[in-house]
């Protein structure tokens, strides 16, 4: 099975700008921000939780704030990639907004005028990102009150950068661990056949690692953490075993 098709030259589609060398395109109304609007809610519930005093314009604003230091991570995580792939010399071809989520798209995975230390670099990018707002962000945390808004926002910013950190460098194909891992063997002489399926075992073992953590944070009450590494488990499975593949 193959990941679903981001984009593609041929596709339908509406370049609404450019960020360096590469074009930010839009499909028919796949672009409308439905991750934006079904998160404000969520985050203002959190807010109401984790204060109970506060009222429901306080609990709006402060939903609001979260919902884009949240997403806006995730943005800067991919305007990192776009950044650091024309700083290489090698931009890529498209950044796709689809439910008002960027979308790195590049055509070929393989092509032939990119060095391996180029792949490594643009894969980097977003991962040093969100080292660097990680960082910020606890540093903010560190100086704010507990209890104020500041502080929850600093350490809704830091977990979500935290979060997509450790996701993103996982050795799977279409993250940003893959590419590292796989270009890096080839670096060091591997052919991509062997690097490829060096990157398949290695996400077994971490796929099965997750899972095994699964288990044990369900059987802690972690209910939600359980979810997430169960759902990372099968991913690395799933390649693994050559039931996903990239491109």
């Amino acid at each position: 099975m193959k990941k679903p098709t981001v984009y593609e030259p041929g596709m339908p589609a509406r370049i609404i700008g450019r960020i360096w060398d590469t074009p930010v395109v839009v499909v028919d109304c796949s672009w409308v921000p439905l991750t934006q609007v079904a998160l404000w809610p969520i985050m203002s519930w959190r807010a109401g939780r984790l204060d109970p005093q506060r009222g429901p314009a306080e609990r709006a604003v402060i939903g609001a704030v979260t919902t884009l230091s949240t997403l806006g991570v995730e943005w800067g995580h991919n305007l990192a990639h776009v950044a650091a792939a024309h700083f290489v010399g090698r931009p890529m071809d498209a950044l796709r907004i689809v439910f008002g989520m960027p979308l790195c798209v590049y055509y070929d995975l393989d092509p032939g005028d990119v060095t391996p230390r180029q792949h490594i670099l643009r894969a980097l990018g977003g991962p040093i990102f969100n080292v660097l707002t990680a960082t910020a962000a606890g540093i903010w945390r560190t100086l704010s009150s507990p209890g104020s808004s500041g502080h929850e926002v600093a350490g809704t910013t830091m977990g979500a950068s935290l979060l997509i950190l450790g996701a993103g460098l996982l050795p799977y194909p279409g993250l940003d661990g893959g590419p590292i891992l796989k270009w890096s063997l080839v670096e060091r002489g591997r052919t991509q056949e062997a690097a490829d399926r060096t990157v398949q075992v290695v996400d077994g073992m971490v796929g099965a690692g997750l899972a095994a953590g699964a288990v044990a944070a369900g059987r802690s009450g972690h209910r939600w953490l359980s979810g997430l590494l169960a759902l990372l488990g099968l991913l690395g499975l799933g390649f693994a075993v050559g039931l996903l593949r990239e491109g």
